[in-house]
């Protein structure tokens, strides 16, 4: 600008026949034309993003809200105020800029403050020629950075394919199970993460400068002195993966708490009771204590259920199996095979035990089974007449009869599968 203003300034005063007499005229001829001109374009700034900050702010304008998927971050009258203050910051910016370069001008038009014009011109042209060859200089690496992450961003990306593959049984691998697909995929997408960072860290601005690695080194003290607790979760929930104890939607029994699995995360398992209570336990708390998992097995062979009564030596004791068969029949959700069997596990001094074994496919309804197979149980013995009692005695040698029970042929016990 200050080229054009010595150009017309040098033409005004060949038109006006001398140099030396009308320098001070032309000036200020210069001057009032500079102020038109930029007050001209000040004004078409001002209005103009006047203008547009009033259509932004009206309610039907067309700013959409900010949304992640299905999640509205930021609203529509959000997102409007935010693009109207930027809309303002631009147009103070540009109104800074058109004083200055009014005041620049105006320095410029006289010899006494000529030189102050060139200083700040040439002070602006170092700083923006300084900021442009760091930018040029820096540009290679850019590139090369951006290529690593992009590499590593498409590696990610197949890995993802073919470990949904695997998931879903497409794509089969011996000795690999399809469980094992989401947490293999995280692992090996936070190694290939881990290994971009460790290659682009030399590429980025400032990382040879000692701040940028004192604080590399702060956050890395902060990060291993506060996440042991965090690792070991992490570590036991790898385990927990690839030694296949569960998996979600399983029955289980941990830490003594025994419901369904309905999540597994890196840190933590979450367990539904049948009171439908959610409970999360630490996964090294899991790997710490025994897992029983009751579905592994119930919907290919069944699981066993197992209750005890213990009856007075005076009841035979085929009338007892015969009373506990029944009841197990009786059962819903109790399976037909393997049939149900009985075993006289104790000969205590007062009473015998003895255990009902019934075989179920339904894991998740144990406790509603356990509690139906109770109730038929009484209602198999009191329609016998037969009490679930653990009858005491006080012998007398010469006064009392021995309470025995006759002995009656019954069929011979069931041996137990297995």
């Amino acid at each position: 600008m200050l080229d054009l203003i010595q150009l017309m300034q040098e033409w005004l005063l060949e038109l006006m026949g001398g140099y030396s007499q009308k320098v001070l005229v032309t000036n200020l001829i210069l001057l009032l034309f500079t102020i038109i001109f930029y007050w001209g374009i000040y004004i078409l700034v001002f209005r103009g993003f006047r203008a547009l900050s009033r259509r932004v702010l009206k309610e039907d304008s067309q700013v959409q809200p900010f949304k992640i998927q299905k999640q509205e971050i930021l609203s529509a009258k959000e997102m409007a105020i935010i693009i109207n203050r930027t809309v303002l910051a631009l147009s103070w910016l540009l109104r800074v800029l058109i004083i200055l370069s009014v005041i620049n001008t105006a320095l410029g038009l006289f010899e006494w403050t000529h030189h102050l014009a060139e200083l700040s011109v040439g002070f602006i042209r170092r700083s923006l020629g300084s900021i442009w060859s760091e930018f040029t200089d820096y540009l290679p690496d850019l590139i090369t950075a951006i290529i690593i992450i992009f590499i590593a961003h498409m590696a990610i990306r197949l890995c993802k394919l073919v470990f949904n593959g695997v998931a879903r049984r497409r794509i089969k691998v011996p000795g690999f199970y399809p469980e094992w697909s989401t947490t293999s995929f995280n692992l090996l997408r936070l190694m290939i993460i881990a290994l971009t960072v460790v290659v682009v860290f030399p590429y980025l601005p400032g990382s040879d400068s000692p701040a940028f690695q004192g604080v590399s080194i702060f956050f890395g003290v902060l990060l291993s002195l506060g996440s042991t607790t965090a690792v070991a979760n992490v570590v036991a929930g790898i385990v927990i993966t690839y030694t296949r104890a569960f998996k979600t939607g399983d029955h289980v029994r941990l830490s003594d708490t025994e419901g369904k699995i309905i999540e597994r995360t890196a840190f933590v398992t979450r367990i539904r009771t049948p009171k439908n209570v959610e409970v999360s336990i630490p996964n090294a708390s899991i790997m710490s204590d025994k897992v029983i998992n009751y579905s592994s097995q119930a919907k290919k062979v069944g699981i066993m259920l197992h209750t005890g009564v213990t009856i007075g030596y005076d009841v035979p004791w085929p009338k007892v199996q015969e009373l506990l068969l029944s009841a197990a029949a009786a059962t819903e959700h109790i399976e037909e095979e393997p049939k149900p069997f009985v075993l006289q596990t104790a000969l205590d001094d007062n009473y015998v035990a003895y255990e009902l074994n019934a075989s179920t496919k339904r894991a998740d309804m144990r406790p509603k089974v356990y509690s139906a197979l109770h109730a038929n149980i009484l209602d198999a013995f009191h329609t016998a007449g037969v009490e679930i009692t653990s009858p005491h005695y006080r012998a007398v040698r010469d006064g009392n009869e021995a309470a025995m029970a006759p002995v009656i042929a019954g069929p011979e016990p069931e041996p137990a599968p297995g």
